[in-house]
């Protein structure tokens, strides 16, 4: 989607679908302790989006078995919730989407649960600090390959490999738009630039030891080729005069 306005009717529909999930985001991460099911985090998510007047994007779209996807370890996307228990040492990503009143917002987030690993707290460090590099690159005219080449900085510089086949997109009027791939990984070839009012994701995922993720024979979770551990962090942002603006924050 792109916004012509600040004040559109548009942005207001985005904004409102942004701060649903982030309200989702936010209830089931109160919740996120060992000895919780992911099929219990769901129904909390699922009642928060309710509760802002928005529905499960996946869900709705795609048919996704869950609400949100939850993400265990290995697990870098699309994890379906289910009886599966949160473990003390777990990393686990939470990506909510919601679609309200025909406007879409999509957000995710890693969390450490208890005592991890020293590798696990550096990923997940590393990966939040490749996310606020690339929202930095973001500026109207500017090569929407920037995110790439900040993404791909940080995690050369902290020893992580880019999962290099998941990526950022387009948003906003639907769950996925144009810009389909926002890639996390620097394309010199890439020569698109960024645009006043685009609406889209970034959204860096980093693994300890994969370069690509992989469907697993549930036919939705993608898993990191070579195990390891995977983190991500996502925000829905539009592309202003200044910037990028965060539409997905929590508090």
């Amino acid at each position: 989607m792109v916004v012509t306005l600040p004040d559109s009717e548009e942005l207001r529909g985005v904004r409102e679908a942004g701060r649903a999930v982030a309200s989702a985001i936010e209830a089931m991460a109160t919740r996120l302790t060992a000895g919780v099911t992911t099929a219990e985090l769901d129904v909390i998510g699922r009642a928060a989006l309710a509760g802002c007047g928005a529905k499960s994007a996946p869900e709705t779209v795609y048919g996704f078995p869950g609400a949100t996807c939850i993400s265990v370890n290995d697990e870098a996307a699309h994890g379906i919730p289910g009886g599966r228990i949160i473990e003390n040492g777990d990393l686990v990503n939470l990506d909510v989407s919601a679609e309200k009143a025909g406007y879409f917002a999509d957000s995710g987030a890693s969390f450490p649960i208890g005592e991890v690993s020293d590798a696990a707290r550096a990923l997940l460090a590393a990966t939040q600090e490749a996310l606020t590099a690339a929202l930095a690159t973001v500026r109207p005219g500017e090569l929407l390959n920037g995110v790439g080449r900040a993404v791909q900085k940080v995690a050369d510089d902290r020893g992580f490999l880019i999962v290099r086949n998941l990526c950022g997109h387009g948003v906003g009027g639907g769950l996925h738009e144009e810009p389909r791939a926002v890639l996390n990984y620097y394309e010199p070839a890439d020569r698109r630039r960024f645009a006043e009012g685009q609406v889209l994701t970034i959204e860096p995922f980093l693994s300890t030891n994969s370069d690509r993720a992989v469907e697993s024979d549930d036919g939705w979770t993608l898993c990191t080729a070579a195990g390891g551990l995977a983190a991500q962090f996502e925000h829905t942002i539009v592309v202003t005069k200044d910037g990028a603006e965060i539409l997905t924050g929590r508090d």
